[in-house]
């Protein structure tokens, strides 16, 4: 799927440039996956390393706490180690800590602008933002929402949600500052999927995607490829978290795995299986996993689509659009490319000859 075809139109944002890897959020850019370090600033050796992993396991974008001036200095000692991905500061209520992160060189900075005080206040960071081409995120959740606006709609809609995000935006668009993206997240999946419809149809800002507080890997990921998935189905979202109660590379990789699914990363590997019947003679199931574990390790620049099939029902004929694949009989494969037959293999050589089928068209 040509995802610019169906996407709604939205301002790019730059973040990044400088020696640190230059990420466009909206317009015509991809879309990007983002996670967040769960460690503490305080500790930087952990930190550098869980931002090292998560940056080889492809985050476009990584943001980390800093509740504290002092912790702001863990951006410019991330990126002077070596992090080239773009850092985003997530600050809570204090302006000071966000100008400190700033001048840190923090790449984006996540912060609501109606909670860190008065109008100099935001003032004060909307000017620092604007002199180091920083932009802002505004994060609104149902938990965040203002207690006149969580009066008027007697509980965390769609609407109230929405509401939010146009206060928090009116704060900036004061002081002239525009370089915004928004987040209106929501632990419900129909409140997300709401509240984001009706902020697309009314700000052309690009808009960062997620389902808050998702939960387990498991329930997590499914609620996500809902609200997600749901959304970027209807053109909207020009970023992404696949917020998981998981280790963080687990956020990119359910990420990536969601893009890849919807056809709109151009990258990768996609496996297509069928779900086993009765006619299938081989172990499918272990044959798909050790695959998947096999191929991981793959670097692709363009997309590749492999077909593993339990039978011939469901072998070159229905999984013809697939580069190449294996329709599976008693204890053997036959290994074919673009619906015609290449091969047989035993069963016992079926991966290791699409994981080489795999290697040889990564490289052409």
């Amino acid at each position: 799927m040509n995802y610019n075809k169906i996407r709604k139109k939205t301002k790019p944002v730059v973040i990044g440039g400088n020696g640190i890897r230059r990420c466009v959020i909206g317009g015509t850019s991809a879309v990007s996956v983002q996670t967040m370090l769960n460690t503490s600033p305080s500790g930087f050796e952990r930190c550098l390393e869980q931002a090292k992993l998560l940056q080889d396991a492809g985050a476009d974008i990584i943001r980390l706490t800093v509740p504290s001036k002092e912790d702001a200095s863990v951006i410019y000692r991330l990126h002077s180690s070596g992090i080239t991905v773009p850092l985003v500061a997530d600050i809570h209520f204090d302006y000071k800590i966000a100008i400190e992160a700033i001048s840190a060189g923090a790449d984006k900075i996540r912060i609501n602008p109606g909670n860190i005080g008065e109008d100099d206040r935001v003032k004060a960071v909307a000017k620092s933002c604007l002199a180091h081409s920083v932009p802002i995120r505004i994060g609104v959740n149902s938990g965040s929402l203002e207690a006149d606006i969580l009066k008027k709609y007697g509980t965390p809609t769609s609407e109230a949600l929405y509401e939010s995000a146009m206060y928090h935006i009116s704060l900036l668009q004061k002081y002239d500052f525009d370089d915004i993206v928004i987040s209106v997240k929501s632990s419900d999946v129909r409140t997300m999927i709401g509240a984001y419809r009706i902020l697309s149809a009314n700000v052309k800002y690009p808009l960062h995607l997620g389902v808050t507080e998702a939960g387990s890997k498991e329930r997590g990921t499914i609620k996500n490829a809902v609200g997600i998935g749901s959304l970027l189905c209807d053109g909207i979202g020009d970023t992404i978290r696949v917020s998981l109660t998981a280790h963080p590379e687990e956020e990119i990789t359910a990420g990536r795995k969601l893009l890849d699914i919807l056809g709109i990363s151009d990258t990768g590997i996609e496996v297509i299986s069928c779900p086993t019947c009765g006619r299938t003679k081989v172990d499918l199931i272990a044959l798909v996993k050790e695959f998947e574990t096999k191929a991981s390790d793959i670097k692709v620049d363009k997309k590749i689509k492999v077909a593993i099939m339990g039978c011939a029902v469901n072998g070159p004929g229905e999984a013809r659009e697939a580069d190449f694949g294996v329709a599976c009989g008693d204890g053997c494969g036959l290994i074919f490319s673009a619906g015609k037959i290449l091969k047989k293999v035993n069963e016992d050589e079926i991966i290791d000859n699409l994981i080489e089928m795999c290697k040889d068209t990564a490289a052409v």
